[in-house]
């Protein structure tokens, strides 16, 4: 798209991904029905309408933030994009009783400042459409200038997308919904089988296999920026969110453990919020205590403690051996999947798993998520 003029009917949709997950991003829009996602560098590219990108904020688990691309023009100086941003119909998108922040990057371009690119455009959109610049401003305008093409997205979902809204009890290093999401369906969860995480925290990858399994939409109990866009249709956005799946309650459950109790207590809470309570079970014990519950094998998925900021990494070797230990004498049939920031940990619980892919940013630190086979 390359004309002065906003959005079409079906434009361009980004929705970003952590740095390595692209390709299962991609595998989650494709099962949701999006048009011919296609994985690309820092996320996923698909087209739709408007109603195709509020629906990617409700429904999809795995991308931080979804943006809408909505115009684009060729600027090879200030002056033509002066010219060119007060032609620009912002009206059709942004309200002028919303403030918002505007950000610009440039990238092998002959505009090269992104400051002063930033003040033209703000510029255009006070004096056009009388709308209030503010760094605070939740309502983000994102502007691409590279090889002198001008893209302009707007930011459809406001806080962050691992920001639920029913986790508000975390624990150390807490693991985000959405890369919680990602990693299981990495392991190939798809709410069919019983999850277990012995390690559990705040309970983030329970509460995340129970709502998957539940069908519960993960957008569903909070607010979104493109709510306050111009071309928000909120009857239709009612009606959307009223679309939940029917039909009983699985009857799986899913289990945490933690040796901390407060964390137990945590993880209660946030499946209350959740509205997942009936179906998890939280419990505080130790490693060596862990028995697989009744049924048939599933998946153990844990994000165990690394030792960069949580304890002395030397102590953690006994523990990952206790844990592989205790998985490998009584999970037969279990899959497991294991995310760690160090490899040696990793193979310190004789597990035999398969090489991982490349590190994924979590944290501040790149992870790797290490899986096996069905044990024997």
């Amino acid at each position: 798209m390359t004309t002065d003029t906003a959005a079409p009917a079906d434009f361009e949709i980004f929705l970003v991904a952590p740095p390595g997950l692209e390709a299962v991003l991609c595998d989650e829009l494709r099962a949701a029905g999006f048009a011919a996602p296609k994985a690309v560098p820092g996320g996923v590219v698909t087209t739709g309408d408007w109603p195709e990108v509020w629906r990617a904020n409700l429904e999809i688990r795995g991308a931080s933030r979804v943006l809408a691309r909505i115009g684009a023009f060729r600027a090879m100086h200030l002056a033509q994009l002066d010219k060119r941003a007060r032609r620009f119909p912002w009206g059709d998108v942004l309200r002028p009783d919303v403030p918002l922040k505007v950000e610009v990057t440039c990238k092998a371009s002959r505009i090269y400042h992104a400051g002063a690119a930033a003040q033209r455009i703000e510029t255009a959109l006070r004096e056009d459409l009388g709308v209030v610049i503010s760094a605070e401003a939740e309502l983000r305008l994102k502007v691409r200038i590279d090889d002198d093409l001008c893209t302009i997205s707007v930011d459809t979902s406001g806080e962050p997308l691992h920001r639920r809204g029913h986790k508000q009890a975390v624990s150390k290093a807490p693991m985000r919904e959405t890369l919680a999401a990602l990693f299981l369906r990495q392991c190939g969860f798809t709410g069919a089988e019983t999850v277990v995480d012995p390690m559990c925290g705040s309970g983030t990858f329970v509460i995340e296999a129970a709502e998957i399994a539940a069908g519960l939409m993960p957008g569903r109990s909070r607010h979104f920026a493109f709510e306050d866009l111009a071309s928000f249709d909120p009857a239709a956005w009612e009606r959307m969110r009223k679309l939940a799946p029917g039909g009983p309650r699985p009857a799986l459950r899913f289990h945490g453990s933690d040796r901390d109790a407060g964390a137990i207590r945590m993880s209660r809470e946030n499946a209350e919020r959740a509205g997942v309570s009936d179906l998890v079970q939280f419990e505080t014990h130790a490693i060596s205590d862990l028995m697989p519950p009744e049924g048939k094998p599933g998946l153990v998925i844990v994000n165990p403690p690394y030792g960069t900021r949580i304890g002395n990494r030397t102590l953690l070797y006994g523990l990952y051996a206790a844990l592989g230990q205790t998985l490998l004498t009584r999970f037969s049939g279990w899959r497991v999947g294991l995310v760690t920031s160090e490899p040696a940990l990793a193979r310190a619980t004789g597990l035999p798993f398969a090489p991982p892919g490349a590190p994924v940013p979590h944290g501040g630190l790149g992870v790797h998520l290490f899986q096996t086979k069905p044990l024997r």
